[in-house]
């Protein structure tokens, strides 16, 4: 799959002709068409959970003083390891994680190198012998003009933090508050070796939610989730169960169960993540950060790390970050809603694009098929002349152009329709519309499926409206128009 990916143009290393870097990859085409589809998809979805939710664009680069408020100076570090051989530097709770395949996050310095040392783990380039733990933070440091210091974010939330006395100001001062943000973050990370896993460029899409911590157990909408269940790993269990949004109110506050669901149903329904696959995982005590009063993780099983992988998190993280900036800044971020003056509470909703874009791949490859959603794969539709003659090329061309207004579209007439449909699977295509001979008496056109490979005959004039129909699964493909018996099908198997 992963060839796949490189050779026809979704991902690959960046500055490949100079030897690539670690943890720094190029989107290419189809991958930039498909990220894009899945940021919209995100952006229209959760950006639509409350009328007072918006999306903002702060800078990438940001004062010292920045984070030294929120911590990451302290606190933002990774357990690295260097062998004493050939001084390789590795992440040390990922080596312990790899021969355990159990969580090592928790552990201390000294801990990660007792484990170290008890699973007699060795160097992964030459065999040798590890020294001792020790921490690195991991931002990225830069000078802005001649002397000031600043750094790459290695988030996207600060920018939301920073932002809020003047968004909410410029909203009318109501609660709660989304204040989202697609966009790049940098993490300085060591030697990521788990490919668009772990990157030291990546795209986050997070969504803070600025509320009043009185009105937590308050949701105004939550009777449209209280009877969905929700599949969770709770931290002292050890396998997930199946638990109703009511039935968690013992242990969580209503407003923090109804995001829970709104991400669950995000994922199963919008990007159509197989339930046997998703998770959300309770971070312990001794995992999650300490201003996160409740974490849990948002989890995608990965056939190529054969276990529970993360690609997202809802942490209500208190009124943690708002306090830090107002006591270095020296800026009221106090909220003043009818005479009643606190400090506003936050609840994240934070995503890895690239991780999310990676398992979406890895989930729907099956034999050399990208069976993608056809909400994100790169092309909608494939436009294909039977020959390249007869004019056949000339109408496929026209029609091209013409569906090109309303979807993503790709034109291929050279080769056979074979090879040419093989093509289109491979990257993910879901439709293929075939312009042959009956095309040009009777304005009609077959419509091939990608996952079943059956064929349909329609009228052009109602393409675009079948088209969207199918996108949307408002109609199920079998319906559509009249099968088409291909040669291959009359002879007994498919195409």
């Amino acid at each position: 799959m992963e060839e796949i990916l490189t050779k026809r143009g979704f991902l690959f290393k960046s500055s490949e002709i100079y030897g690539g870097i670690a943890g720094f990859y190029d989107y290419g085409h189809l991958g930039t068409l498909m990220k894009r589809k899945l940021e919209n998809l995100w952006r229209n979805y959760f950006l639509n959970l409350n009328e007072n939710f918006y999306e903002i664009e702060p800078s990438e680069i940001m004062p010292e003083k920045v984070f030294i408020a929120s911590g990451h100076i302290k606190n933002f570090v990774d357990p690295i390891v260097i062998c004493k051989k050939c001084g390789s530097e590795f992440r040390a709770d990922h080596l312990i994680e790899k021969k355990t395949k159990e969580s090592a996050e928790h552990l201390t310095e000294e801990q990660l190198t007792k484990k170290i040392k008890e699973l007699k783990i060795k160097c992964l380039e030459c065999g040798g012998e590890l020294g001792k733990v020790k921490y690195l933070n991991l931002m990225f440091p830069l000078t802005i003009g001649s002397n000031e210091k600043g750094y790459l974010r290695p988030e996207t939330a600060q920018g939301c933090y920073v932002s809020f006395k003047r968004m909410f100001n410029a909203t009318r001062e109501r609660l709660p508050l989304g204040l989202a943000i697609i966009g790049k973050a940098f993490r300085n990370e060591i030697s990521p070796r788990q490919g668009t896993y772990r990157m030291r460029e990546f795209t986050q899409a997070e969504l803070q939610i600025f509320f009043d911590p009185d009105q937590i157990n308050e949701c105004e909408n939550f009777e449209d989730v209280e009877n969905y269940k929700l599949k969770i790993k709770f931290s002292n269990n050890k396998n997930a169960e199946e638990i109703s949004c009511k039935k968690l109110l013992d242990k969580l506050p209503k407003f923090y169960i109804y995001y829970l669901a709104k991400v669950q149903q995000f994922f199963l329904n919008v990007l159509k993540v197989n339930s046997e696959k998703f998770r959300l995982r309770e971070l312990g005590e001794e995992e999650k950060a300490f201003y996160n009063k409740y974490h849990f993780d948002v989890e995608i099983f990965s056939k190529k790390f054969d276990t529970f992988k993360e690609v997202g998190g809802v942490h209500y993280r208190t009124d943690h970050d708002l306090k830090g900036h107002e006591k270095i800044s020296g800026e009221n971020l106090h909220a003043n809603i009818e005479g009643k003056k606190f400090i506003p509470h936050v609840l994240e909703l934070s995503f890895g694009v690239d991780r999310i874009f990676y398992f979406l791949l890895e989930l729907s490859y099956s034999n050399k098929i990208l069976k993608l959603n056809p909400k994100i794969a790169p092309f909608t539709l494939g436009i294909f002349p039977l020959v390249n003659k007869d004019n056949l090329d000339k109408k496929g061309f026209e029609l091209y152009k013409e569906l090109k207004k309303k979807f993503d579209c790709f034109f291929d007439s050279k080769g056979s329709i074979g090879k040419r449909y093989a093509r289109a699977d491979e990257i993910g295509i879901p439709y293929c519309i075939t312009i042959d001979y009956d095309s040009l008496k009777d304005n009609t056109v077959t419509i091939r499926d990608r996952d079943s490979t059956e064929q349909i005959r329609v009228k052009i004039s109602e393409l675009e409206k079948i088209v969207k129909k199918l996108i949307d699964m408002e109609i199920d493909f079998k319906n559509v128009g009249k099968t088409v018996l291909t040669r291959k099908k009359k002879e007994g198997y498919r195409l």
